[in-house]
């Protein structure tokens, strides 16, 4: 077990930095409690002065903001396109299977990346690998604004997802190990999850302002001037990361393959409602997903620095994270899609009054995120995410009575349990994921947290409208009856998340039993030792 050298805090070392929250945490097995009460090795003895605790305060918030800045924007980035999708097949004269390649590209790369992204934060630096992936995401953006054909829109896309996904892990990462595991962390993580639920509907909205007032290559350009400051103002708020322990290289062969596989699993979940599912396409795709799995697998076993400790996917919290974060991306997706086109298609609303009407989401999904600490200090994170995914499915039960005309019912106001639910179990799942975890491993574990909601993503964004479509009167647009049968089928998905959250507490409580046993045995042999 490797462990990091003794560095010293320096008075004026940024708000960002690991060595000002949990410099001894070096490997995921190690235990949280032999951390408890440790003064790090080389720190001052004496607290520092309340001007310099200030000043560090300040720098901290500042930080925390300025990742949360560059989150929204890449999370916003995700919905914005999709409003704008009309009226780009109408300027280019493109078919929608094209223009939905839009979609497609983005989604390959930032999906195919993410695990990639996360472990070069941990090798090269976070702050590094945020600031290079805002400023190739921004570069794509400028280049997407003003592409004149289809072919250099999707290349932009492409670029741009793949800065997507380096800014998300790293992200992640300057937050899980710039804030001590705990209360700081956890609301921390609160506003990092609030964020996330707001931008994703945020788009819709702005998405609608944007197309309606302006034009479509607003929706690209937006993200210039905030990719640009957000850039420049990293290395000034946020400190770099201490290198890892000991020399680590990158595993090529696994980034290759884990890469490959996901990209190809997008591929076919996003393509198979354009291709149909029984194109040869579509078989294909899903083949050559196994088969890189597989090789990923066996890359990983023999390599002596993996790109996914096993360790890491040995243990229950990030296994059980990632399964939930896949569920609700999936839930998520496919819902604001469906719902998307049921407004317009349905009840004829225009794209600004469809983001209008799914604003509230958003809005209770912020809150949900922003007082999601106070709320699992109360009732612990794992009654959490069971609540959270329980609400969700209350709110998909609502959704199947979605009206067949007019503009507004109070039915959709469920869509506001659908979002505290949603924001709720990434905020949960987030630091369930974290906890425990080493220090140099936060970035890859940001990044498998972030590809399983990618991967739920694109199957939801598939599926739900799927069944939207399969549960219709026929026709090439959605109706009333596939809108709530898509609703009945998140409610399954968010149904399917409880079950999980809920045996996963329900083992979380029988290994904290069988621990406190026998630690009781244990004593009560020295006691007998000790008498005898």
């Amino acid at each position: 077990m490797s462990t990091t050298a003794p560095v010293k805090e320096s008075p004026t070392a940024g708000p960002v930095t690991p060595a000002m929250s949990h410099p001894n945490q070096s490997h995921p097995s190690q235990s949280r409690s032999s951390k408890r009460g440790r003064r790090p090795p080389g720190a001052p003895s004496q607290p520092p002065s309340g001007t310099q605790a200030a000043s560090d305060t300040r720098r901290r918030s500042l930080g925390l903001a300025l990742i949360l800045v560059a989150s929204f924007m890449v999370v916003l980035d995700f919905s914005i396109v999709n409003v704008a999708l009309p009226s780009i097949e109408g300027e280019m004269g493109l078919a929608a299977s094209a223009a939905g390649w839009v979609i497609t590209g983005y989604a390959i790369t930032f999906g195919g990346l993410l695990i990639l992204g996360g472990r070069a934060a941990d090798l090269l630096g976070r702050r590094r690998m945020f600031v290079a992936g805002l400023l190739v995401f921004t570069a794509a953006s400028l280049a997407g604004g003003l592409a004149q054909d289809l072919t250099a829109l999707v290349v932009s896309r492409a670029v741009q997802g793949a800065g997507a996904a380096l800014v998300a892990p790293a992200a992640l990462s300057l937050i899980t190990t710039g804030f001590a595991e705990g209360r700081q962390r956890t609301r921390a993580l609160g506003m990092y999850g609030a964020t996330a639920s707001v931008g994703f509907v945020a788009g819709q909205v702005l998405g609608g302002v944007l197309v309606q007032f302006t034009s479509w290559r607003a929706v690209f350009l937006v993200n210039v001037p905030v990719g640009l400051l957000a850039a420049l103002l990293a290395p000034k708020l946020l400190a770099t990361s201490r290198r890892p322990p000991v020399t680590r290289g990158l595993d090529v062969g696994g980034a290759v393959f884990i890469t490959a596989a996901i990209a190809f699993l997008v591929f076919a979940v996003s393509q198979a409602n354009v291709l149909g599912w029984v194109s040869p396409t579509i078989p294909t795709a899903m083949a050559l997903f196994v088969i890189s799995a597989a090789a990923f697998v066996l890359v990983e076993r023999r390599h002596r620095d993996p790109l996914v400790p096993a360790e890491l996917m040995r243990m229950p919290s990030l296994r059980t994270a990632s399964t939930l974060n896949l569920l609700l991306g999936l839930w998520n997706a496919g819902e604001m899609l469906v719902l998307s086109l049921y407004f317009q298609q349905v009840l004829a609303d225009s794209p600004l009054m469809t983001g209008l009407a799914i604003a509230p989401q958003g809005v209770i999904g912020f809150t949900a995120g922003a007082f999601g600490a106070r709320l699992g200090a109360r009732i612990g994170i794992r009654r959490v995410l069971v609540l959270c995914s329980a609400a969700a499915t209350a709110g998909f039960l609502v959704l199947t009575q979605l009206p067949a005309g007019g503009h507004y019912s109070p039915v959709l106001a469920a869509v506001m349990l659908v979002g505290f639910g949603t924001a709720g179990t990434a905020f949960g799942t987030t630091v369930t994921a974290s906890g425990g975890v080493g220090e140099h491993d936060q970035g890859v574990v940001g990044g498998v947290i972030n590809t399983s909601r990618q991967i739920g993503a694109a199957i939801g964004a598939a599926l739900l409208p799927a069944v939207a479509y399969a549960f219709g009167h026929g026709g090439p647009t959605v109706d009333v009856s596939g809108a709530r049968a898509a609703m009945l089928a998140g409610a399954v998905v968010a149904a399917l998340a409880t079950l999980v959250a809920w045996r996963d507490r329900r083992a979380a409580e029988q290994r904290v039993s069988q621990a406190g046993r026998a630690k009781f045995l244990t004593g009560t042999e020295q006691k007998i030792t000790i008498s005898v």
